[in-house]
């Protein structure tokens, strides 16, 4: 392969056993959310993996729930529970109830599209209430909030599952966050003494972190599952699943004043050992770690990118290691060789961007291969 990435599935399935822990219990308290390819790492292998391991699963949209429902299955032989985390469009009510996937509302019209559709179908409907408490992207305001899951629990055709929030800048911003979750716990109390218990999932992957987490209370974990944490405490908990690699396509030697790669941004100050490696922004490396100090690992040994990332191609000097570098060896772009490691928060931050962007911006022409399903 000249690119490709290694999913470990062990790895994946201890990251979820320590998400649980950290919410008071096992796994099953762990909502994975596998959306957007599960985070890069191949939807279809991540919910194999995960299969009878978590509590739930957390997909965008029902092409993603499509996906899960098939390669997942109870002992019964029904569909593992399966959340939608955007707002569903009204081309795909009838879909999701006939499916039995569980949508998020944020509005009575919405309420009212599910509960007709599950009447016409002669289904009972599972519908999970998000509440906007600073995020600002779907929800109902705290203010409306009762009212809308009164609204639930008053349509025969549906059940209310649980209610959420979300938290927008646990990882920036601790003072904020705190407010956040009691506000919001507070509220919760009100609306449970006005229309019943009903459960309640709060925390993301950061969140768990910076917040007191109820024992028991479902976690929705994103990055911290595919073993990157944002919040440093958490790192010695998760392992990195993904080890992402290319090949060293061709070496040269440059002599000292070449230029390196689309506007010369980079000229040799000395004769220069070249690898080029068969693997760019088309594959997914980010074009943006260009020039900002980016590293590969080749022979366990870190080498510079050179000049800008292309579409197909990326350089790197290999000067210092000689004439141990050959034509097909293999170069790591992100994970472990030998004794060094290149992490996704790393590599990230040569790119000036986050491991979430880092994850999906992984493209179809890096195959993934998932090991220990």
């Amino acid at each position: 392969m000249r690119c490709r990435a290694d999913i470990d599935a062990a790895a994946l399935r201890d990251n979820a056993r320590a998400v649980g822990q950290l919410a008071g219990g096992g796994p099953e308290l762990v909502m994975a959310v596998v959306k957007a390819d599960a985070y890069g790492h191949g939807l279809e292998g991540v919910a194999r993996a995960l299969d009878g391991e978590v509590g739930a699963f957390a997909v965008a949209c029902p092409d993603e729930a499509a996906v899960v429902s098939r390669v997942t299955r109870t002992a019964s032989g029904a569909g593992r529970s399966v959340y939608l985390l955007s707002p569903s469009l009204p081309e795909e009510v009838a879909g999701i109830v006939a499916a039995g996937w569980i949508p998020a509302v944020s509005s009575a019209e919405e309420v009212r599209a599910f509960a007709a559709e599950a009447a016409g179908q002669g289904r009972v409907q599972r519908v999970h209430v998000v509440v906007d408490t600073g995020m600002g992207r779907i929800g109902s305001l705290p203010v409306e909030a009762g009212e809308l899951i009164g609204l639930v629990r008053g349509m025969r055709s549906l059940e209310l599952d649980s209610v959420s929030s979300h938290f927008p800048s646990a990882d920036e911003d601790e003072v904020f966050t705190r407010r956040q979750a009691a506000e919001f716990r507070a509220a919760v109390s009100g609306w449970q003494k006005a229309h019943g218990a009903f459960r309640v999932h709060l925390a993301n992957s950061a969140g768990l972190g910076v917040c007191a987490h109820p024992a028991g209370e479902m976690v929705r974990s994103g990055l911290l599952l595919y073993g990157v944490s944002p919040i440093p405490e958490f790192d010695r908990l998760v392992r990195p699943v993904m080890r992402w690699s290319a090949r060293v396509g061709l070496v040269r030697e440059l002599p000292a004043g070449h230029g390196v790669s689309y506007g010369r941004t980079h000229v040799t100050s000395r004769p220069t050992r070249v690898a080029t490696v068969t693997a760019g922004y088309g594959d997914g490396y980010p074009r943006h770690a260009s020039g900002n100090g980016a590293q590969v690992l080749i022979g366990g040994q870190r080498c510079a990118v050179l000049g800008r990332v292309t579409m197909d191609q990326l350089m790197a000097d290999v000067t210092e290691l000689g004439d141990a570098v050959r034509r097909g060896d293999e170069v790591v772009l992100l994970g472990r060789s030998g004794d060094e490691e290149i992490a996704a928060g790393e590599l990230a931050g040569w790119a000036r961007t986050i491991p979430w962007h880092l994850f999906t911006g992984i493209t179809p022409r890096t195959p993934r291969f998932h090991h220990g399903l």
